[in-house]
């Protein structure tokens, strides 16, 4: 299969797409994104990369770090961390209050912001200290994409904080119900640098390589998370990764996937690629339009899904 021409292909096809929806206007750091920017990166077990588009140019992953925040807290707690957070659907938008509510504080998964909170605060709780518990994560980050120049970006975690008021509202809810163990504004300040964590396409792409893989990088034969763990991470992104479109996403695109309002999207097909497209402007629900446009014709030209 030749990969190069199928994404040269998409490109060409999604590029009038690049000016529908709109960025992230609520952060102000992302408000100043340019729209019809493009890239989409895949690599292979074997480490073979095929890209095309702005491959190499930063972005703020977003939300996507909440699949390696959950794969640190699953190495650690186990099954035990279920005990703080679902692993359901929530059907809800990604920074809703009301099902945290009348769910007594326990969030439906770990890639609502409500649960995502919950994962970094018990990770804080682990290492005894958040910025302790931050370049754990950064560590990880960088472990898994091989490359040790992966940080993240301070003025967008600062615009985020400053703008945060509903994620500290859903912490202060769920330390109500006796679900939160740090200081709020301590593991908030945390999660907002976690999102912050700046990757290009290519970079991400390499970064999925493990849950491609069973959980073991295929490349430095590091093992990042069991078989078990994966299996149950890349589930959960199949049925959480794209919020309230989570259905719509699986029913197009057939793929396991995480999504952040930076505008990435972090695909995986089991035993074959990891697969990372950037394109900022989203759709109303907070997910990269072109991006799950682009993503949808992969599948259909190569045949790959989990389906």
């Amino acid at each position: 299969m030749n990969y190069q021409e199928i994404l040269e292909d998409i490109y060409k096809s999604i590029k009038p797409e690049l000016k529908r929806g709109k960025v992230a206007d609520y952060i102000p750091a992302l408000a100043r994104v340019k729209k019809e920017q493009f890239a989409m990166s895949i690599t292979l077990l074997d480490g073979t990369n095929y890209s095309v588009g702005d491959v190499d140019k930063k972005f703020s992953i977003q939300s996507i770090s909440k699949v390696f925040t959950f794969t640190k807290a699953l190495n650690i707690y186990s099954k035990e961390l279920y005990k703080r957070v679902g692993v359901e659907p929530s059907g809800n938008p990604f920074n809703s209050l009301v099902q945290l509510e009348y769910e007594n504080g326990i969030p439906r998964n770990p890639f609502i912001n409500a649960g995502a909170l919950v994962v970094t605060d018990s990770l804080i709780s682990y290492y005894k200290d958040e910025y302790r518990a931050l370049e754990k994560i950064l560590t990880f980050v960088r472990d898994i994409s091989n490359n040790s120049s992966i940080d993240f970006d301070e003025e967008v975690a600062k615009s985020e904080l400053e703008y945060g008021d509903r994620n500290l509202a859903l912490a202060y809810l769920m330390k109500s119900f006796g679900n939160f163990e740090n200081s709020v504004e301590k593991s908030v300040s945390t999660y907002f640098k976690q999102c912050a964590i700046t990757m290009s396409a290519k970079e991400l792409s390499r970064a999925g390589l493990y849950l491609a893989n069973g959980g073991v990088d295929p490349i430095t034969k590091k093992e990042f998370a069991t078989l078990s763990q994966t299996k149950r991470i890349n589930a959960v992104m199949l049925t959480c990764g794209h919020y309230d479109a989570s259905g719509e996403f699986a029913y197009h695109v057939g793929l396991p996937a995480k999504s952040g309002v930076g505008g990435g999207i972090l695909a995986i097909i089991p035993n074959v690629m990891s697969i990372a497209v950037w394109a900022p402007s989203l759709n109303r629900y907070g997910n990269s339009h072109a991006g799950t446009l682009a993503l949808e014709e992969f599948t259909t030209k190569t045949g790959l899904s989990i389906f």
